[in-house]
């Protein structure tokens, strides 16, 4: 089987000068290949597209102007804003200018991306007009020109730029260089700056699109819902698009009613989203499914589980053609491949999409790596695994147990070389044999498939000893229609041994139960609880409950922020007396 990268060697010496492209090269590469071709695209305030011919000229005008304006080579740049063709040229024209970008979550409160900025000593910020002024009040004085991501603003980006653009030749930065600084919670806990080279980012980037795993060309038509400074949206959508010199379609917000008219509007082939978003899709065609009464109900469940055996065993593809009418329903009938990223989804909604005819891809990695290390192959995929580990990293399990269970550790081209300014925490990082510590619980198969349980940090350590990760039983909640948001922790269930037990924390959903009373919706929850914990070993079934009434706080792409929940948790605990 041929890698994907070895199309590159026809370009090295010329336009591709070492192992791996840098991002410019790749960029500037696809642009002469297809210069005519859509390269960024938005519907909303109205549609708006850039050519590759048209995006490469504006990257190159405003990195010119960047350079004038006194960007010098490894000078960070700040960038916060939403999902848009701005944020996307400005992100490539601080590389063509020779500088590092710092992708910063929009949601942030101003005074953390302020601090943000000045960490990295950042002299130059593209932000979003919300946050243009009170930034501009508030900003660091090393911070000397901003500028803004909408046009609504005189320090409108697309508005820069110099009468003679940077060349290729003229950029001259190597693969060995810093491309981005992606901020992270990290693998050892505190929010760390995660250097990224142009070789990690690239070295990734053609892994994860190897024959084994999936194949793109650049007719596919890409979408940007998840937010672009989360590193497996910029890498797995934003990155990829552009290695293939294909359209990317920018999602405003994530909205699923505008999601669906973009999805059907741009003709969006390649669709990424978190596992949320798709156990929402599911449950609502499910929904509709169980709407037409029971003998559609049960004849759609049997023909999806003839298309699954089909697609899995005889590599036959019937769902697409006859559940097309059910996928057009919510703009999904046009997507060649549906990619999982910001969390584990549960095997069951991987199964039934299987079934529905959509090929996906669901993979595993952290920001650190670039941040994707194992995919499922698209034919050859195994429904509780997070994919086979790539060809060009070695993965390896630290102090495995009798299961062969242990800590996740990689070593590979995609692997970051430290945090920004935080030796000590650089050095916690790495095992003494260089490979990274993942901070994740897992084990390998003889065919060198991941199979997750758990972070290492989570675990819970029951009275006989065992020991039980969160994730394994919050999966099992992921279809549950009644219920929200679920966090499993562990408690003390008897204090003289310190052994725990395991408490499901519930935020119920508003919707299922407008008009319940809170004693018929407890009823509920635990009729939930007892159906998962009759899917469990004993040793790891919930003997707790607490439902909340207010939901608990997430990052922007979903995840429940665990250790600030356990910590507020831990306060209403001793403010009642309880703890």
């Amino acid at each position: 089987m041929e890698n994907s990268w070895d199309y590159l060697d026809a370009y090295r010496g010329t336009l591709i000068k070492g192992q791996w492209p840098t991002i410019c090269e790749i960029f500037t590469l696809n642009a002469k290949l297809f210069p005519e071709r859509l390269c960024f695209t938005r519907f909303s305030p109205e549609r708006e597209s850039f050519t590759y011919r048209e995006a490469d000229l504006k990257i190159r005008s405003i990195a010119a102007f960047f350079r004038e304006s006194g960007i010098e080579p490894g000078q960070r740049v700040v960038i916060s804003g939403k999902n848009s063709p701005e944020w996307a040229i400005s992100y490539l024209a601080i590389l063509f200018a020779g500088g590092v970008v710092v992708p910063i979550d929009y949601q942030l409160e101003t005074d953390r991306i302020v601090s943000l900025s000045q960490f990295v000593d950042a002299k130059f910020v593209c932000i979003d007009e919300e946050r243009f002024e009170d930034f501009q009040k508030k900003k660091p004085a090393a911070v000397s020109h901003m500028f803004s991501l909408s046009p609504k603003k005189d320090q409108y980006i697309l508005n820069m730029g110099s009468s003679s653009p940077v060349s290729p030749s003229e950029v001259g930065r190597s693969e060995d260089d810093i491309a981005a600084i992606l901020f992270t919670s990290g693998t050892t806990g505190n929010e760390k700056g995660v250097m990224l080279t142009h070789a990690n980012l690239m070295s990734d980037v053609f892994q994860a699109c190897h024959p084994m795993f999936m194949t793109a060309t650049e007719k596919d038509i890409w979408y940007a819902l998840l937010p672009l400074h989360h590193s497996y949206t910029m890498t797995a959508v934003f990155l990829e698009s552009i290695r293939y010199g294909s359209e990317l379609v920018f999602a405003k917000r994530m909205v699923v009613k505008e999601m669906m008219r973009d999805l059907k509007e741009g003709h969006i082939t390649m669709f990424m989203a978190i596992p949320l978003l798709y156990n929402k899709l599911l449950k609502g065609m499910m929904k509709e499914v169980r709407g037409r009464g029971l003998p559609t109900h049960v004849t759609v469940g049997l023909f999806m589980r003839i298309s699954g055996v089909c697609k899995r065993f005889l590599r036959i593809n019937i769902g697409k053609k006859i559940f097309r009418p059910l996928l057009r329903e919510v703009g999904l009938d046009r997507i060649r491949i549906c990619i999982c990223g910001g969390g584990p989804l549960a095997p069951e909604t991987f199964r039934r999409y299987n079934e529905l005819g959509l090929d996906f891809v669901q993979g595993y990695g952290l920001t650190e790596t670039s941040p994707i290390i194992t995919l499922n192959p698209l034919h050859q995929f195994k429904l509780r695994s997070v994919g086979k580990v790539f060809p060009l990293v070695d993965m390896k399990i630290l102090d495995p147990d009798e299961d062969g269970v242990g800590e996740i550790a990689v070593k590979g081209p995609n692997i970051t070389s430290g945090y920004y300014r935080d030796p000590e925490a650089t050095k916690d990082l790495f095992t003494s044999d260089g490979f990274l510590r993942t901070g994740d619980v897992g084990y390998l198969d003889k065919e060198h498939y991941l199979f997750l349980t758990g972070r290492k940090k989570s675990l819970i350590v029951t009275e006989g000893g065992k020991n039980v990760y969160p994730e394994e039983i919050e999966d099992h909640f992921q279809l549950f229609q009644e219920i929200d948001q679920i966090m499993i922790k562990g408690y003390i269930q008897k204090k003289e041994t310190l052994a725990e037990g395991i408490e499901a924390i519930i935020y119920p959903s508003e919707e299922f139960f407008k008009g319940w009373t809170p004693e018929d919706r407890k009823k509920r929850l635990e009729k939930a609880v007892a159906e998962v914990n009759k899917e469990l070993l004993p040793y790891k079934r919930i003997t707790k409950m607490t439902i909340l009434e207010k939901a608990m706080e997430t990052t922007t792409t979903k995840k429940i922020k665990r250790n600030l929940v356990l910590r507020q948790l831990d306060q209403l605990l001793e403010r009642s007396g309880i703890k």
